[in-house]
């Protein structure tokens, strides 16, 4: 399809994702969804890229969700516009290899939503975060009553999700809903820097770990245990990866991956 709202740069093995539309601080509609939707298929099929980045065009990340394309909505209407956004982040979220979110300013409601299904976030100091939807009199849709209290807890989730509060990138960082704080003009080379560090190392064995994390988090501890030793096995053998680093490391060499 055709992108108007979303911007793809490659990178060596880095696809950068730009959400261009900065005269609406970046909110999304169906549009977005439907793109996104589209961009997680097309850097799916290119096997050189090992990191995925997104960010956001002006001063937010993403604002929110278009309001102007809600509020006419019915009930039904409503469900259907949740389980679009929820599908296309959980479409996003099963991507076989990591997504970084690097947020530049605002990441507000579905913002905070959208950056939550990457799989960690790298923050601008100027970064602002919240899920406002109370003062409109609506709960978040896009997956963010589920995600934001895996990520900080109960306690930390209903506090954020109740006052509508907004708090910054140390905070954020404080409460473990960021990772990274780093100046305004070095986001975007700081994320890239974490993204090359990620590339360099065994290709398998970082989208294994993806995938026995989030899947794990589903499971019980011993089923979970049992998904780890299985892929943890998959890695041996030879011409393997494992094989591949483990002689590299007696040799004292750097790894060559296949």
């Amino acid at each position: 399809m055709d992108f108007t709202i979303l911007k793809l740069t490659i990178e060596d093995s880095l696809a950068i994702v730009t959400i261009n539309r900065p005269q609406a601080l970046n909110a999304l509609n169906t549009r977005f969804f439907n793109e996104m939707d589209a961009m997680v298929g097309k850097i799916s099929g290119m096997p050189e890229v090992k990191v995925m980045i997104i960010t956001g065009e002006g001063k937010a990340f993403v604002a929110g969700a278009d309001i102007a394309e809600m509020v006419d909505k019915n009930e039904q209407e409503g469900s259907d516009f949740s389980r679009l956004g929820q599908n296309t982040f959980r479409s996003l979220e099963k991507m076989e290899i990591p997504v970084i979110a690097a947020i530049n300013g605002f990441a507000l409601g579905g913002g905070l939503e959208l950056a939550m299904a990457c799989d960690f976030r790298i923050a601008s100091t100027k970064a602002k975060f919240g899920q406002p939807e109370v003062n409109l009199g609506l709960i978040p849709g896009y997956a963010g009553t589920q995600r934001l209290p895996r990520l900080v807890g109960l306690a930390d989730a209903l506090f954020l999700l109740m006052t509508a509060g907004m708090i910054g990138a140390e905070d954020a960082l404080r409460i473990g809903l960021v990772q990274k704080v780093v100046e305004p003009e070095v986001l975007i080379e700081e994320t890239k820097k974490i993204a090359q560090t990620i590339a360099s190392k065994g290709p398998s064995a970082v989208k294994l770990i993806k995938f026995v994390v989030r899947q794990g988090m589903m499971m019980d501890f011993e089923q979970g245990c049992e998904l780890e030793a299985v892929n943890f096995g998959s890695l041996f053998g030879k011409g393997s990866e494992g094989e591949t680093g483990m002689k590299a490391f007696l040799n004292k060499e750097q790894a060559k991956w296949g």
